[in-house]
């Protein structure tokens, strides 16, 4: 049937720019509906054949009758939601509206599907929301509690598409049977394997932002957090850095599982972007990049920080004071804030972690800006705290000096820092030998003697983001091995 297939086409697929921008601005607020039971991870799926189907006469009278494959019921659900929106309009309040109105008719049709066609033996009613949403103009878009599952939601959603196309080039679609989906959906050994899944992880069904992620405290964090099962957004000034620490988690842990999802949405459970913290559009790209590749976010980290050392007189010249408050305080607000955004749009409990500085409360010569910047920093997470209270928590880490793996302590400020304590050297040394040995002289200045690691830093955020200190919020956790010039007064 060529252009007639599925009826010919009724609406025309947004252009590109503009698909992008209405789906990055959708996904947080429907993903915050879709996760009233439980949080969901999302894939967008807008190739040429979905947004065919999507836009065509016939899209939602053959998504209204249902998937044919009984092996797809568990992922796919019965049938999707299809948005009656005109995308020519591009009145995202309105597409909402319909979305909205689309939910709530949805679970009352999926709660009466479950009353009609229940047995004696049937397994309790599942989430009655959709997993897989049609929106004309901008293609499908496919929710699991990973990013895997939602893959693979929407890899057999396209399956159903292409049966449908398939019978209606000969003749007409029909569905199966409404009882015998019901008894394949809830299917009581099906059930008894859902049952004796293992228990989900701590940060399971989320999406975190870690700013920093190429090197130090970031990485450290990134390589934690998704242990514990989180989705990795692996954010750095240094894109090459941050696509390599996301490189390192899919490698370790696999790519995950299904073929769905275009573009940036084609993902599996780690990107790496690059992002400069002190451009808000540049920030506000990185969300909707976020938002895209998983529907939305649920925490940010930021490690990022910037330190200039000073010249042989013990200063350093206005651009560089700005960089250091424009990386360390303006850069860490326009994360947190456009972060703020997005919450608010999914309406799901969020957390954010700064990372300041033993500095910021311990005055000593020669590091000026960054200290002062970095007490800046400190009561940002108070006055931010304040603000996004009650949806969103705000705390922070605050390191002694790390020295491994950070990218503040090139060669040169190594080499600065220990003539500065009469550490003895040799030029010929390596710079990671450099660096231990400064390392080793901060370790001894600290009460527990011990070295000050990004790992260290890393649990620290990880039991902030985690259920765990869940009332706690506008505080500063030291992370310093104990140091008494810094015991709260």
């Amino acid at each position: 049937k060529a252009e007639r297939t599925f009826g010919g086409r009724k609406h025309a697929p947004l252009p590109d720019a503009e698909r992008r921008r209405i789906q990055a601005q959708l996904l947080p607020w429907l993903r915050g509906r879709l996760s009233a039971a439980r949080r969901v991870v999302g894939t967008v799926q807008d190739d040429e054949r979905m947004l065919r189907f999507v836009g065509s006469h016939d899209g939602s009278r053959l998504a209204a009758l249902g998937t044919s494959c009984p092996d797809h019921f568990l992922r796919t659900k019965i049938r999707p939601l299809f948005a009656d929106w005109d995308p020519a309009s591009g009145d995202i309040e309105a597409l909402k509206a319909a979305l909205a109105r689309g939910l709530d008719q949805y679970r009352k049709d999926y709660q009466a599907y479950y009353a009609r066609c229940r047995r004696p033996d049937s397994p309790g009613m599942r989430d009655p929301s959709p997993t897989v949403v049609l929106v004309p103009g901008l293609g499908m878009f496919a929710f699991g509690k990973n990013k895997s599952e939602s893959r693979v939601t929407a890899e057999f959603y396209n399956c159903a598409i292409e049966v449908m196309r398939g019978a209606e080039a000969i003749d007409r679609y029909q569905a199966m049977d409404e009882q015998e989906a019901f008894d394949i959906e809830y299917w009581p050994l099906e059930e008894a394997k859902l049952r004796r899944m293992p228990p989900e992880k701590e940060l399971d069904r989320q999406v975190i932002v870690v700013v920093g992620a190429g090197a130090g405290i970031g990485k450290a964090t990134a390589h934690r957090l998704v242990r514990e099962g989180a989705h990795l957004v692996c954010v750095d000034r240094d894109e090459a850095a941050a696509t390599a620490t996301a490189r390192e988690i899919v490698d370790r842990y696999g790519p995950g599982i299904g073929v769905g999802g275009s573009g940036i949405s084609n993902c599996g459970p780690a990107i790496g972007l690059g992002c400069d913290i002190t451009d808000r559009a540049s920030v506000t790209r990185l969300f909707d990049d976020a938002a895209l590749a998983y529907g939305g976010v649920d925490a940010v980290v930021v490690t990022a920080g910037v330190f200039v050392a000073p010249d042989t007189s013990g200063r350093i010249d206005d651009g560089q004071w700005g960089l250091t408050f424009g990386v360390n305080v303006t850069g860490a607000y326009i994360v947190a804030d456009e972060a703020h955004r997005v919450f608010e749009k999914q309406g799901l409990p969020a957390s954010v972690v700064l990372t300041t500085s033993a500095n910021a409360v311990v005055a000593k010569k020669g590091s000026l800006a960054y200290d002062t910047s970095k007490a800046a920093a400190n009561h940002l997470v108070r006055e931010l705290a304040v603000e996004m209270a009650p949806l969103v928590r705000v705390n922070a880490v605050a390191p002694a000096t790390v020295v491994k793996g950070s990218t503040m302590f090139p060669r040169e400020r190594v080499t600065a820092s220990l003539a500065k304590y009469a550490i003895p050297f040799r030029e010929d040394e390596t710079t990671d030998a450099l660096r231990d040995k400064l390392a080793g002289f901060y370790a001894k200045r600290s009460l527990t003697q011990t070295l000050i690691e990004p790992e260290d830093q890393a649990e620290a955020i990880f039991l902030l983001l985690s259920r765990r200190l869940s009332k706690t919020t506008g505080h500063v956790i030291p992370v310093d091995g104990g140091l008494q010039d810094g015991f709260l007064r």
